[in-house]
């Protein structure tokens, strides 16, 4: 039986998981089974550390100011205190004096070598102080994450193309008991190591296939929306039949479609822009910046509607859409292709922080379609923000609408079938929905971690009004009568996927914006290394996406009027499988680097990613 380093009692140097930030810490335990040491730190915090992840505190020193040798006795101030300043026990005080580190003199050139790749230097500076530090429980990315800590942490990394990134370590707060941590953890400073020259923004492994997918995406996401669209207007749109036909060039373009799509932009920059609703505050950036945010995308809504029921009324015929949507589609195109040129120029002279690490991997191509910058805005308009939730998001409701009506032109009915009705019904329910808690998207992937280029573009403008209209498109020329029980059992699918969806994004809402409310003290999380939580109670505790479970329900609903005579109105249902899957294998590996045992912990915890029992 192997021996045990480290025993029971132990101070030694634990390294912080997902980062190069070591701590002293104290050895409580052993496990022989899975090889961890079970180690506390100084504010309280208990964590599983692998032994090479637990140094010898003899390989570190603390050095202070007298003892630095590159220091004029001059420039050295006192480090007395006047009787009367006596010391004050508050997570608010300004930034606290820092003592550097440094490794021995007498270690082996090798060895000291070896330790200068991980020693780094650590800036401790006071939080912001308008948020309250406190911590009752919980959190989770899109699972749920709550900061823990009284100080935020600068953390350079050693290696060059690394970026700053931020820790903030709170104290601890146990069975409610506020006390606040007896020491601060001992900072590191690299010794004798020349200062490194501020790094560039850096950037996360490259996803959707990386710089040769970009090409890919680039050509194949267009072209798909044109195929499918093309698809549907076919007598027989079934499998056999793809790919449809290709109709002359001239009939893709009309001008008059372009302008009708400016139009309706501008006039849902308008109602952006109108000091109506409430100003909610983003999540803090990589800078500790917060940005503001106009949320009133429900009134935005409740006033396009107005205006297209008296467009409607006063003889507008909305069934244009119908006959012009494949020019509609390309015009939008074009506008979504020139907003992302526009994107990605200004973010070639956009600072540092404002870039995502996500699209700044140096190749022109991956960057334009990923996202060079994060939040691009035009001074309080948020580009990214506006693109997310308005022209797209309204112009779905809009396109349905027109569907309705052009199955009641193109089929002599009075009244549209149940099939449109209920297409209609739940696709305006989930978008009212989305507007009405606008709030939430703001601690959404999208909005936090994308930037905002030809992906997010394309999708906002282009993918979501012409690929998610396709049930109601497709009932224009193929009706599918419903019986009544049908039409109650498809409602029943509805209302229970719209429940769990709405549960799920509440509860995880609600816990990332106040951790400490009262109302949620039964949820119960898991504490990880970063001096966050992870939410596992709950519909958090059923699967690791509850809101990707409700999503799904719902997306079964909305195919389920269509019938099963094709495949094609089952589009958005497939499509939206493969989305899900593809996003949750991003957060899985985002959340295991990022949080490290902690995850394991956690998917051990609540095993099911989407699907319970199944997936």
């Amino acid at each position: 039986m192997p021996s045990v380093k480290y025993q029971k009692g132990d101070m030694v140097m634990g390294r912080w998981p997902g980062s190069s930030l070591y701590y002293e810490v104290k050895v409580l335990s052993f496990d022989t089974k899975s090889q961890l040491y079970t180690v506390i730190y100084k504010d309280g915090t208990e964590l599983e550390l692998k032994e090479q992840d637990i140094k010898n505190p003899a390989g570190f020193q603390t050095r202070t100011r007298s003892r630095s040798r590159s220091r004029s006795p001059g420039r050295r101030r006192s480090r007395s205190r006047s009787p009367a300043r006596t010391t004050r026990r508050s997570s608010s005080r300004t930034a606290a004096a820092v003592a550097a580190a440094a490794i021995t003199e007498s270690a082996p050139t090798t060895r000291r070598d070896a330790r200068l790749k991980e020693a780094i230097e650590v800036r401790l500076s006071s939080l912001d102080q308008t948020k309250p530090a406190e911590n009752n429980s919980n959190n989770k990315h899109e699972k749920k994450e709550e900061n823990n800590t009284a100080n935020k942490v600068d953390e350079v990394e050693a290696e060059p193309e690394k970026n700053q990134s931020r820790y903030n370590l709170r104290r601890r707060k146990d069975d409610g008991d506020a006390k606040e941590a007896e020491a601060k953890p001992e900072q590191l400073e690299e010794k004798e190591a020349k200062p490194a020259a501020p790094p560039s923004a850096a950037t996360t492994p490259l996803d959707f296939g990386g710089k040769i997918g970009a090409y890919f995406w680039l050509l194949f996401l267009p072209a798909w929306v044109l195929f499918v669209i093309l698809q549907v207007n076919l007598e027989d749109p079934s499998l056999a039949n793809f790919p449809p036909p290709v109709p002359p060039l001239e009939t893709f373009w009309d001008g008059q479609a372009l302008g009708f799509v400016i139009l309706w932009i501008l006039f849902q920059a308008l109602l952006y822009i109108l000091p109506v609703g409430k100003l909610s505050e983003g999540m803090p950036l990589r800078s500790g910046q917060r940005l503001k945010y106009r949320t009133n995308g429900f009134f935005a809504i409740v006033l396009s509607s107005v205006a297209v029921a008296a467009a409607a009324y006063q003889g507008v015929d909305l069934t244009y859409i119908h006959s012009h949507f494949l020019q509609l589609a390309v015009a939008t195109f074009l506008i979504s292709v020139l907003l992302s040129v526009y994107l990605y120029v200004r973010s070639r002279y956009a600072a540092p922080e404002h870039l995502a690490l996500g699209g700044n991997s140096g190749n022109v191509v991956y960057d334009f379609f990923k996202g060079h910058e994060l939040n691009p805005r035009i001074k309080n308009f948020d580009l990214k923000f506006f693109c997310e939730m308005r022209p797209g998001l309204i112009g779905w409701c809009l396109i349905n609408f027109a569907m309705a009506l052009a199955e009641m032109k193109q089929q002599g009915l009075d009244a549209p079938s149940h099939s449109m009705i209920l297409v209609n019904i739940f696709q305006l329910l989930y978008v009212v929905d989305g507007l009405w808690n606008e709030e939430a998207i703001l601690t959404t992937m999208d909005l936090m971690h994308d930037g905002f280029g030809f992906m997010l573009a394309f999708g906002d403008l282009v993918w979501v009004p012409f690929t998610y209209t396709l049930q109601a498109y497709y009932l224009v020329s193929h009706p599918n009568p419903l019986s009544l029980p049908a039409v109650a059992a498809i409602i029943t699918l509805k209302l229970g996927g719209f429940y769990i969806f709405r549960k799920s994004n509440s509860e995880k809402n609600a816990f990332r914006r106040n951790p400490a409310d009262p109302k949620l003290s039964h949820l119960k999380t898991i504490p990880t290394a970063t001096g966050k939580s992870l939410l596992v109670s709950g519909w958090w505790g059923v699967v690791r996406h509850p809101n990707y479970l409700g999503d799904l329900i719902m997306a079964l609903a909305w195919s389920l009027p269509c019938g099963f005579s094709h495949l094609l109105p089952w589009y958005y249902m497939i499509y939206f499988i493969i989305l899900l899957v593809h996003r949750d294998s991003r957060d899985m590996s985002e959340c295991r680097r990022k949080y490290g045992s902690a995850w394991d912990e956690y998917c051990r915890t609540v095993r099911y990613r989407i699907i319970p029992r199944v997936y």
